[in-house]
């Protein structure tokens, strides 16, 4: 089968087995890892009736927010800075080409060191997951914090390489393009 024919069937079938919800909710959903204030005016990413990634809503600020997708299970929403989006959107690419984690990890790797793919000296993202109750609204939500770091390691930056207790920072992927220092707050379900 042809690479734009499997595609294609590829988007009918996903159409056909997943509801895609509302740009509406998307774009409200999706947003909901940003400060309030951020919120109205940040770009949202998000699904058309046909599945495709598209533009929501072209935003005023820098940030970007990814809609939740709806092939998966469990919802989560991202918030990034818009200086993320080319290593973002290289991850999208390489993912829908069939790569794995490992493939598309040693890809940017190989790319960000070669000067072919930007990679800000810091950046954000922000990451809220969860269960959708009957109502497909978010509960039994957790936000995590990532600030990438490129290339730093523990011994620069004095952070440990796992979390001393829950909820401390600590650094992931030290030493990678992907370096970076990751916070996930205490989450207890019950408390939800």
């Amino acid at each position: 089968m042809k690479p734009l024919l499997s595609l294609a069937v590829l988007v009918i079938s996903l159409s056909a087995f997943c509801q895609i919800p509302s740009s509406e909710w998307q774009i409200r959903t999706a947003v909901l890892p940003l400060e309030e204030d951020l919120q109205a005016g940040a770009t949202v990413l998000g699904y058309n009736p046909n599945g495709e990634l598209t533009t929501l809503r072209k935003g005023t600020n820098d940030m970007i927010c990814l809609a939740d997708d709806p092939t998966k299970d469990r919802f989560s929403v991202a918030a990034y800075h818009k200086s993320l989006e080319p290593f973002m959107k290289r991850g999208r690419e390489l993912k829908a080409e069939g790569l794995g984690f490992k493939e598309v990890f040693d890809t940017r790797e190989k790319e960000v060191k070669a000067g072919t793919l930007a990679m800000p000296d810091k950046a954000t993202l922000y990451v809220l997951s969860g269960e959708l109750d009957e109502n497909k609204e978010p509960i039994k939500t957790q936000l995590r914090f990532v600030v990438y770091i490129p290339f730093a390691t523990a011994e620069s930056t004095g952070l440990p390489k796992a979390p001393p207790v829950p909820g401390a920072p600590w650094i992931m992927d030290p030493g990678t393009h992907r370096a970076h220092i990751m916070v996930t707050p205490n989450y207890d379900p019950n408390e939800q």
